[in-house]
């Protein structure tokens, strides 16, 4: 066991002061030029790159992903992000010049955008680099402030466990240490402070986040998603939900079998499966049905779970204990129902004094859609596969789901795959 950290729950009192603090300095930064605010992105992007050892290490900690996980899922996805403001960002903030149309001809029609003012993201837990540069950047960069939550829970370590409600977030221990980062380039290009924060605390906590920006960005389950929607409609804020996925990954009977059951298994592991877009569900012509499943069983028993910081294991731990307690129930639901278990990856030596919170990798068969399985989010290393018998069945399965993040489709023809997509 490793003690990680401690930090407080802010009180809605402090919650709001820290609001009132970020909307002074946003009113400054609304005045900085693209230039300055180009300049910070720089700064950020030579930092990433010459420490993402650094970076891709603290999130393996705090969330139990592999080294690969995170240099894929935290670096370059948040260096996308940072290089495609750079060179688009000033261009989609311009002003607007639109038609007003025959009747109005003598008039002239201009869209002027401007900043919002302070934003509020509560994000998940699963990329807590990412899930904090993601809003920031786009907030920043369009004039604003922000402030950061991540949702609640009690943080274990992966290597090891904190203790009680001490780092109470899913990622409070590493995302006040990326957020100095932030407000390091912040300093360095002459920003206020204050700008940028992360608040730590429980549902209290974002209740009088939620109640206190002009703008709310929530990463999470639509339960919570809910409760933010009605909170934020007392004000009327602005809100933008991603509330989860089910994503359906369709294979048609003229594919590259290996190639594609590669791309299928890793799609499905990929952070141990805690993967806002990974693929859930997995839907397979039945002419290769058999041949897919083989090739695919033959790739997860070669997959090893353990700690990701040994370097020498293919997949790391679920960030929560009772996540995996909840992925469990969704495969005794689904064998109960008549699905069967024909492939499982391994565990390794966790080590002693260890958290167990590793789930080995699972292939099921013989599954529908009355599983649990097929309609919950498992955000786990489970692939079920069921087969479909003509195009028009496929996207019937891939549309019964009322989860809509994401969807991939694999067939030699791209004129069909694109029609199926659509």
């Amino acid at each position: 066991m490793k003690y990680l950290g401690y930090f407080s729950e802010l009180k809605p009192a402090e919650v709001k002061e820290h609001v009132a603090q970020a909307r002074k300095a946003q009113k400054i930064w609304a005045k900085s030029s693209f230039k300055q605010r180009r300049q910070f992105l720089r700064i950020l992007l030579k930092y990433i790159i010459e420490h993402q050892q650094l970076i891709c290490e603290i999130s393996s900690r705090d969330t139990g992903k592999t080294m690969v996980d995170a240099s894929l899922g935290e670096i370059m996805t948040t260096c996308e992000k940072i290089t495609w403001l750079l060179s688009e960002g000033e261009r989609w903030l311009r002003p607007e010049y639109r038609s007003c149309g025959r009747s109005m001809l003598h008039k002239t029609s201009k869209v002027e955008f401007y900043p919002l003012g302070v934003i509020g993201a509560i994000v998940s837990w699963n990329y807590p680099f990412h899930n904090i540069f993601n809003p920031m950047l786009a907030a920043v960069f369009s004039g604003n402030s922000i402030l950061i939550k991540g949702l609640e829970r009690v943080h274990l370590g992966k290597t090891a466990a904190a203790l009680g409600n001490t780092v109470s977030e899913h990622a409070s221990w590493s995302g006040c240490f990326y957020i100095r980062i932030i407000q390091a380039a912040l300093a360095a290009v002459g920003a206020p402070e204050n700008l940028v924060d992360v608040i730590t605390g429980f549902a209290e906590t974002g209740q009088a986040l939620v109640s206190s920006v002009d703008k709310v960005i929530f990463v999470g389950s639509p339960g919570v998603g809910r409760m933010i929607m009605r909170n934020a409609a007392e004000t009327l804020t602005p809100v933008t939900l991603e509330l989860g996925g089910k994503d359906a990954f369709i294979v048609c009977e003229d594919v590259d079998i290996p190639h594609v059951a590669q791309i299928a298994v890793r799609a499905a592991l990929q952070s141990s499966g805690q993967n806002c877009a990974g693929a859930e569900r997995f839907y397979v012509h039945q002419d290769i049905y058999s041949s897919f499943v083989a090739e695919v069983v033959k790739v997860v028993k070669s997959v090893t779970a353990g700690p990701p910081l040994a370097g020498k294991y293919d997949m790391g731990a679920i960030c929560m204990q009772e996540h995996s307690e909840k992925l469990q129930s969704l495969v005794n639901d689904a064998l109960d129902k008549g699905a069967e278990i024909v492939g499982r990856g391994s565990v390794g030596n966790i080590g002693e004094g260890a958290v167990d919170q590793y789930f080995p990798p699972t292939v099921i068969v013989n599954v529908n859609h009355t599983m649990k399985l097929l309609q919950e989010e498992a955000f786990g290393p489970i692939m079920p596969i069921m087969k479909f018998s003509s195009d028009e069945e496929a996207i019937r399965l891939a549309n019964d789901s009322k989860y809509g993040l994401g969807c991939a489709v694999f067939f030699g023809s791209q004129r069909r795959a694109k029609l199926i997509a659509s």
